[in-house]
């Protein structure tokens, strides 16, 4: 057995399950927020009640999401200790100003909106929502800070063997940081957004709190319209810094071997590492090289460009970037038909549009675990790109059984707390927002 790549399992996989939960939270306080904005600006009660209900669905999400992330910092320390000493100074210090900057301020107001409805006044409920808000955001910035500083490292040096700042705001601020932070942002209110016009499809069709579900379906899908047309914006420029940061990646993500102008954009294929050739390969003439640098000659590097070693698995990162492609797109066109239902009013008249939406609450989750596959093992075999590679950076002193062993503890009981969390999220949807009262869980 080999230990790093147990390793990479099973951080991969208690990552994996922890992202299933910061998006929704993104997302959904989002919506709260507006909800409370109206609630203040038109003082009718059926904004706080449909936002006292998604309020606790938060509530539930936002421990989940807390106490399953706790566990990937303990990993540095145990799997990853030689990442740790090398380039802990650095990573570390992101990680921290998220929870002393952001987190707690996420947490403490979040006990606001939960416990202190018939507590503080209208504007200081709406102004804890906004600061559950921005602690929420605050907290994603910081943690792509971190995440960004291994993609594309800058504002350091190496000094006896271990990376040391040298400019705070170039490590942070990097060449890939904004982008990378805009399209996670606006994938995560994707999320959150079709969470919560999901549960309203499912109301509207059993004819169950119909009131309270039209509302929050319209809230929902004006979040989902706005947040479904940008991702396309936001995806298309996080792959532009791509292709010219990390062109092994970009290559790999369209199954380009030989390095070329008028570079077609990857549609279809099979890439084949071993024969260095994408099999039954479909492409549109010169679009990639448009799309990068808006020129058809220009020239994009190929993965024969790049030493065997020093390439990702093509295969695995080709296809899971064109499953996230495929379901952007489908975003889009969810977006314009959402729009144009909303334009004409009839956004809650077809059952099979409602359908639609409620079927399509894991689709974001789908997008989001493909896109982090694509852009973590596109990296590969960095763990910090072209510092420090993954085979070097796991602790030497952990065998590979123990790493095995705590990897089948981590499924056991992640298994344990999604039945958990998918029974709890289910009774208070089947409670719905008319029955939801303070305090309660």
């Amino acid at each position: 057995m080999d230990v790093v790549l147990l390793s990479r399992i099973q951080f991969g996989f208690a990552a994996g399950f922890h992202f299933l939960f910061p998006p929704l939270t993104l997302g959904l306080i989002l919506v709260i927020f507006i909800l409370e904005s109206l609630y203040l600006k038109r003082d009718e009660e059926i904004y706080k009640t449909a936002s006292d209900f998604l309020i606790r669905i938060f509530a539930l999400i936002f421990v989940v999401g807390a106490a399953t992330g706790i566990s990937l910092e303990f990993a540095f320390g145990t799997n990853w200790s030689n990442y740790s000493r090398m380039v802990g100074d650095i990573f570390g210090a992101p990680l921290a100003a998220e929870g002393v900057f952001a987190f707690f301020m996420e947490s403490i107001f979040l006990g606001v909106l939960v416990f202190g409805r018939n507590k503080v006044s209208k504007k200081m409920y709406r102004l804890s929502a906004f600061l559950v808000l921005f602690g929420a955001h605050l907290s994603g910035l910081w943690i792509l800070i971190a995440n960004s500083f291994m993609q594309t490292p800058a504002g350091y040096e190496i000094v006896e063997g271990r990376a040391v700042l040298t400019n705070f705001f170039e490590a942070a601020v990097n060449h890939s940081t904004l982008v990378r932070y805009a399209h996670t942002i606006v994938a995560s209110w994707v999320a959150g957004s079709l969470l919560a016009a999901g549960i309203a499809s499912w109301y509207l069709l059993k004819e169950k709190f119909v009131e309270h579900a039209k509302i929050l379906l319209k809230v929902a899908i004006v979040v989902f319209i706005v947040a479904g047309i940008l991702q396309l914006f936001t995806g298309h420029q996080h792959s532009v810094q791509v292709a010219k940061t990390q062109p092994a990646k970009l290559a790999a993500f369209e199954g380009l071997w030989e390095t070329q102008t008028n570079a077609p954009l990857s549609v279809f294929g099979i890439p084949d590492a071993e024969k260095e050739t994408t099999h039954l390969a479909i492409g549109i003439p010169s679009m990639l090289s448009i799309m990068v640098y808006y020129d058809s000659d220009a020239k994009i590097q190929g993965l024969k460009d790049f030493p065997k070693d020093e390439r990702p698995p093509v295969f695995i990162v080709f296809t899971v970037y064109h499953i996230m492609i495929i379901l952007g797109t489908l975003f889009v066109a969810m977006a314009l038909l959402s729009a144009y239902l909303l334009f004409k009013k009839k956004l809650w008249d077809h059952k099979w549009f409602l359908r639609l939406l409620l079927f399509s609450i894991p689709l974001p989750h789908i997008a989001i675990q493909t896109g982090w596959m694509a852009a973590e093992i596109g990296r590969q075999p960095w763990a910090v790109y072209g510092v420090l590679k993954t085979a070097n950076a796991a602790s030497v002193v952990v065998p590979a059984w123990q790493v095995l062993f705590t990897l089948l503890v981590f499924i056991i009981i992640y298994a344990l707390i999604f039945v958990i969390f998918l029974k709890l999220i289910l009774k208070k949807i089947r409670k719905g927002p008319e029955q939801i009262k303070q305090y309660s869980y």
